[in-house]
Parts: C-alpha cells; sequence; structure tokens
C-alpha cells in the first residue's frame, strides 16, 4: 500500500455514485483489519504470559491446615480418591507395590534420563504432566505412554486450585486433557492437582476442588510417601525417603522437571533394584489397582483430539509471537545503542569541528536575502515574527508575507507594521507549499529564507544561516529551532525533544551528507537549487522534508549551522501536539516514499539515497516504530516474566537517553535543568508519540488526506538565553 497521497484537500470529491461509499467501506474495512492484528497481537502475548506464570515447586513446605471439612473415610483413606458420588470411595496400593509418581514434566532433560533408567529395570510409573511441557515435548509424551507408563493431568500451568475459581480449574483440565489428547492419541482419567501431599494433609479449600474433579471424571491420586528429591539430599537419601515400612506398598512421590533432577535419576538407579530384590513390583496407578478402577488411559475421541490439535497451534502462535518480539526488541535496543555511539562521537566531533579557530565557510555573504513568510491565520504570532526578521543584521533583506486567505486579518496586521522592507501578498487558498511557491515567485533575491509565521528569528540569524552559501556546492542550509514557550512539563518536553531530536540528529546527518529535513522554521535555499529541484510540491504531507531531499538528489548540498537559532510556538494542547507529530511523521514516510528510487540511483542523487537507507531510515522509520517494544516488553517482563531483569532493562535504557540528552543539551549550550523531567517524558510523554505513529499508519492504510492543519496559536514565543 503506498503512503504517496495529496498534501490538502482541494475541495469536496469530483465523482458521483458508490465511489465515495466504496472508499469509506475501503477505509473502515483496513481499520478492522489493524484493529484484529493488534488484539490478535494483545491475546498472544496474554496466552504466553497464562503459559508463562511461574510457580513454586510442588513440595515447598506449606503452613499447617485445618481438616475439620476433610471427611473422615478421606483422612484415614488410601491416596487415590473418587469424589465422584455422594460418598468418597479411596484406595491404597497393595503390598510390596510401589507406584513412583513424577510430577511436572516432561522435561526435555531429565524425562528421557527417567524413562531410560525404567526401561533398564523393567518398571513403570506414573507421570503427572503439564499441559504446557506436554505441549512443547511431543515426543516425551508419547514415549511416556508406549513404553507402558500411566500418564495424568498435573494441570496445564500449575496454579493452586484452591485459590482459583471453579472455570479456571475446569479450562486447566480441559487444556491438559486435550494436549494429552493430541500429542498421546489416549484420553487419561488420573489428576493430581499442584502442592498436594498426603490424605491427611486436605482442607476444606482442597475438597472442593477434588470434588469438582471427581464429578469431571478424574480420580485424585496423592502420595504415601514423598522422596524430598526436591530438596537435593542426595540420591541415597533420595531412596530411603521413597522406601515404605514392613513391606506396605506406596504410592511415592518425585518430579522429573522443575530443576536439576540429577540425583533423582541416580536415586531411581538405587531404589528399583534394591526394592525388587526384595519382592516389590513398580507398576502404574491403573496396574497396581487393575480391576477395582478404571483403566486410566483409552483412545482419545476426535473432539478431545480436535480442541488439542487448535491449543497446539494456538500455543506456537504464541511462542512465536513472543519470540518475533523479542528479536525486533534486541534490534531496536542495537539500533538505540548503535545510535547513541554514533551520535555522541560525531555530534561532539561536529561541535568542536565547527567552533574550532580554524573553521570558515568562507568570504563574507553579504548578497541580500529575501525572506518567505507563508501565514494561515497567524494573527496572533505574525507580529513578533515579522518585526524580528526586518530588523534583522544581515544587509538588504526583504520580507514577504504570503497571506493564504486568512480570516483573522493576519495581512492587515502586517500591514500596521508599515515597514518599509517588508511586502504582503494574499493569494486563494492554496496550502502552505503553494504559499511558499509564490513568495519564492515575487522574491527579487537569489537567496531565499523560509520562515513559519509563529517563529522568532534572533537578530543575527539570518547572518549567520547564509554564511555557507559562500560555497557554491551549498544549495540548502537549515537553522537551529528552539522551542520558545517553555511552561509546564508538555512545553519542556518538547523542548527536550527539539534539542535532542531534531538538532543533535542534523549534526549526525550534516557529517554524512543526509540531512533529511531543512525545518519549515528556519531554513535558507539558493534560488537555483529550487528551480533543480523542481520547487515545493503539493504531493506530500512534509513538503520541508520533499523539497529537502530533492534538493541533495540535484546535486546540491544541504548543511546545518548550530548558531543560526530561532525560536518557534510549539502546540500548547495536546490536541494540537498529537495533530502536529502525526502529519510529521506521515508526511516523513511520504517524503521517504516518494523519493525511494534515489537508493538505486547513479551520481549524487544515488550517493544521498543510499546514506539516506543506512543513517535516516533507520533511525527516522524504524527505530520510531519498534520503540514502543521497550515499553512493552517491559511491562510484559514486569507482571509475566523476570520482574528485576525487566526493570533493570527500562532503567538501562533512561540512562542511555539521558547520557545522550545532557550530551545534546550541553553542545546546545543549554541549562541542564529540564532533564529532570525525563523519566516522566519517558513515562508519559513517550506513550502519546506511539499513539501518533499508530494514528499515522492507519491514516496511511485508510488513504485519508489531510489539510493544511491550523494550531492554536498564544503568541507566548520570545528569544531565551541559556
Amino acid at each position: 500500500m503506498s503512503l504517496y497521497h495529496g498534501a490538502r484537500d482541494t475541495g469536496p470529491e469530483m465523482t458521483t455514485g458508490s465511489i465515495p461509499a466504496l472508499r469509506r467501506r475501503r477505509s473502515i474495512l483496513r481499520g478492522v483489519v489493524v484493529f484484529a492484528l493488534l488484539l490478535l497481537l494483545v491475546n498472544m502475548l496474554l496466552v504466553e504470559a497464562y503459559l508463562r506464570f511461574d510457580f513454586a515447586p510442588d513440595s515447598i513446605p506449606q503452613e499447617e491446615q485445618s481438616t475439620d471439612a476433610v471427611p473422615t473415610a478421606v483422612q484415614h483413606g488410601g491416596p487415590v480418591l473418587d469424589l465422584s458420588g455422594a460418598e468418597p470411595l479411596t484406595y491404597r496400593i497393595p503390598a510390596r507395590t510401589i507406584v513412583i509418581t513424577f510430577d511436572d514434566g516432561p522435561d526435555r532433560r531429565w524425562t528421557p534420563q527417567v524413562l531410560d533408567v525404567l526401561r533398564r529395570h523393567g518398571a513403570h510409573a506414573t507421570f503427572f504432566v503439564l499441559g504446557t511441557q506436554v505441549l512443547r515435548n511431543p515426543g516425551l509424551s508419547r514415549r511416556i505412554v508406549a513404553e507402558g507408563n500411566d500418564i495424568g493431568v498435573h494441570t496445564f500451568t500449575h496454579p493452586r486450585m484452591g485459590a482459583v475459581p471453579s472455570w479456571l480449574r475446569r479450562l486447566e483440565y480441559a487444556a491438559t486433557q486435550g494436549a494429552i489428547a493430541y500429542r498421546t492419541g489416549r484420553s487419561t482419567t488420573l489428576y493430581r492437582p499442584p502442592y498436594s501431599s498426603t490424605p491427611d494433609a486436605l482442607d476444606d479449600s482442597d475438597m472442593a476442588a477434588l470434588r469438582q474433579a471427581g464429578l469431571q471424571g478424574y480420580l485424585t491420586v496423592l502420595n504415601d510417601l514423598d522422596s524430598q528429591d526436591w530438596q537435593r539430599p542426595g540420591a541415597e537419601a533420595i531412596a530411603r525417603h521413597a522406601t515404605p515400612a514392613n513391606g506396605a506398598g506406596a504410592v511415592v512421590l518425585m518430579h522429573d522437571a522443575g530443576g536439576d533432577r540429577s540425583q533423582t535419576v541416580a536415586a531411581l538407579d538405587l531404589l528399583i533394584p534394591r526394592l525388587q530384590q526384595r519382592g516389590y513390583r513398580f507398576l502404574t496407578v491403573s496396574e497396581a489397582l487393575a480391576g477395582r478402577i478404571p483403566p486410566a488411559g483409552r483412545p482419545a475421541g476426535f473432539l478431545a483430539q480436535s480442541r488439542g490439535w487448535a491449543l497446539v497451534w494456538m500455543v506456537l502462535i504464541a511462542d512465536l509471537t513472543l519470540r518475533a518480539l523479542w528479536v525486533l526488541l534486541f534490534a531496536a535496543g542495537a539500533l538505540v545503542l548503535a545510535r547513541t555511539v554514533l551520535l555522541i562521537v560525531v555530534a561532539v566531533r561536529h561541535a568542536r569541528q565547527r567552533r574550532g579557530p580554524p573553521w570558515s565557510w568562507g568570504p563574507p555573504v553579504t548578497e541580500p536575502v529575501s525572506i518567505i513568510v507563508p501565514a494561515f491565520n497567524e494573527a496572533a504570532t505574525i507580529g513578533p515574527a515579522v518585526r524580528s526578521l526586518a530588523s534583522s543584521a544581515h544587509p538588504g533583506v526583504e520580507v514577504v508575507v504570503v497571506d493564504d486567505n486568512s480570516t483573522d486579518g493576519t495581512g492587515d496586521v502586517v500591514r500596521r507594521l508599515a515597514l518599509d522592507n517588508v511586502r504582503v501578498i494574499r493569494q486563494p487558498s492554496g496550502g502552505k507549499a503553494t504559499a511558499l511557491n509564490t513568495g519564492v515567485a515575487f522574491a527579487r533575491h537569489d537567496l531565499i529564507v523560509m520562515v513559519d509565521a509563529d517563529t522568532v528569528v534572533e537578530p543575527d540569524a539570518i547572518h549567520r544561516l547564509v554564511r555557507p552559501f559562500a560555497d557554491p556546492q551549498v544549495g540548502g542550509v537549515s537553522g537551529n529551532v528552539k522551542v520558545g514557550n517553555r511552561r509546564g512539563l508538555l512545553g519542556t518536553w518538547q523542548h527536550i525533544e527539539y534539542v535532542v531530536g531534531f538538532n543533535l540528529d542534523r549534526r549526525l546527518y550534516d557529517t554524512f551528507g543526509c540531512i533529511p529535513t531543512i525545518p519549515g522554521a528556519l531554513g535558507a535555499f539558493r534560488r537555483r537549487a529550487l528551480t533543480d529541484a523542481g520547487g515545493l510540491r503539493l504531493d506530500t504531507l512534509a513538503e520541508d522534508t520533499d523539497l529537502t531531499i530533492a534538493v541533495q538528489r540535484a546535486g546540491w548540498r544541504v548543511v546545518f549551522v548550530d548558531d543560526a537559532r530561532a525560536w518557534t510556538e510549539a502546540p500548547t494542547g495536546m490536541r494540537q501536539l498529537w495533530r502536529q507529530r502525526y502529519r510529521w511523521s506521515f508526511g516523513t514516510m511520504q517524503a521517504l516514499w516518494k523519493h525511494r528510487r534515489a537508493v538505486t540511483d547513479g551520481g549524487p542523487s544515488g550517493r544521498f539515497g543510499r546514506r539516506t537507507l543506512l543513517l535516516v531510515v533507520p533511525f527516522t522509520v524504524f527505530l520510531p516504530l519498534l520503540a514502543p517494544l521497550f515499553d512493552i516488553m517491559a511491562v510484559y517482563g514486569l507482571f509475566f516474566l523476570d520482574s528485576k531483569a525487566a526493570a533493570l532493562g527500562w532503567l538501562s535504557m533512561l540512562v542511555v537517553q539521558t547520557v545522550t540528552a545532557a550530551v545534546a543539551f550541553r553542545l546546545d549550550h543549554e541549562p541542564l535543568r529540564p532533564l529532570w523531567t525525563l523519566p516522566l517524558q519517558q513515562v508519559f510523554y513517550r506513550q502519546l508519540m506511539y499513539l501518533v505513529l499508530l494514528h499515522s499508519a492507519l491514516t496511511a492504510v485508510a488513504g485519508r488526506r489531510l489539510q493544511w492543519q491550523k494550531m492554536r496559536r498564544t503568541g507566548e514565543v520570545r528569544i531565551l538565553r541559556g
């Protein structure tokens, strides 16, 4: 989808019939598609967060709990519970029979070793698996069943089941059952709740969850003996804890996941042959209780396998989404670090070079200058702006104010100033680019300066701005634009943005000869360069960026003069700021897209295009689009991953940005006081800029047009001294 659309509306649609309605439907459809993709991304992140939610090991010591509400039959019964009926049934393991159970797997490292030991000694076991682990280790799940072992539900994400609502319990059961069915082709009736122990440790909250599981057809399997392998006391101690007394049968709790299980594997190699020599059998739950309980594993039906298939693909997509976000995050981090190092090194060198005694643009430039001021309803600001221009220290200055059909008396305000070197030209409504072209046509001189109607310049700014024209290869010059109304947080944040994001970048681009934008607030051109570039065009929203690129593609140099300062009025409200920035961001993308073929051109156009591809596009387009990932992943990590690592990562990026800002302020001779607001800017202002970028993208997708947007002016701009 091309970003190339007209810069402003020229009137009503000149079509009839169904075309406007079709365009509206297409715009709505595109908006719905974008919203659906964003919603899918959020859902995938939530799914991934649910899958990755950390849990404590099963056997963390629990506080002593009341057993008042637990039926006596359960409290003093066997470890296998059938709670599907009105009266609970319990089952004990027969004498000299061991049912080894493994929780929290399957694990790709330890479960294969456990299975190898069981197969070597001809023993079977029961594996209570997590649904998330089954999905990510399909081969192990199939091997567990194929080698004659039972497989049971240990929930999907290992929550404390007594503390979650009943609907979430059902989801945990169903999701794990679906994963097992899809990966193994079998269903299971065995269930072990997380954080469970022996029957006499149950309390009232446990019973509510266990009864729900029973009503859904599950047999709950607790344990008689805890091997305490989670404490890693040594293989011999684990084997001793897993050995029943006096030839009794037992359900033994072990783990094949959740940490280093090397001692568990070694203990099995001790325990199984030792007890086999004493006449013990190592069976599964269903083998040990054959004839007393139904078989634990039956072939899974089509519905269960279909549900598992959908679940598997949802998890795979969620995993891929998170991995892709991490890749993009690392790419953005690499860009930020590369940009920071490059900016600081190049900007410091640029400043020292320009301020050193040997530096000179060449012989003094004394040619007369025409200053063009496009204006549309600028009565509040035009007076101070024109006075500052008309009284410029440069000799032979004329000021041409082009009134673009203002309705607030802008032209009359200028005429009442009665300045000899100021002219007012009124044109029909045509937009900013048209107004500038009109001004160029009426300008008397070959050096053209363009200044916005809300901008006040320093007395020597114009003289300093035109000095680079001593070099005949220079076709355009960018001035140093500063925020003149810095009251309040919004003004301070924009001041920081101008110093860091605009002027520091221009030092870098100036060094490499690829300045993308001469700002409309203060810029100068040779008339010949404007002619070679084809003048200002109406086909982008960022006419200044479009013109700057065209001038350089025509073979002219564009440079930055940091001591030619102008003070502009920044938006004072969120709505105005939003409209301005989204016009800027969308217009910049338009201009870069329009001139994309410069990358493959030869000569000056190709050299500029390739430099732009390497410097401007990554920093101006890709990095702003990837920047939200820092905050998204920081918040995501804070709640769902490693909170300390997430906080440290976000603070590290803040430190990098603070260092960059401090360097920029020093080079621009600005006091560092405003930088105390930088953390707040990252939390609030940056989020607004993210939304502006999203708005710009939606505008591009929908193919809408924008008018020359007019901000409310206050006339508060004044020249400030650091």
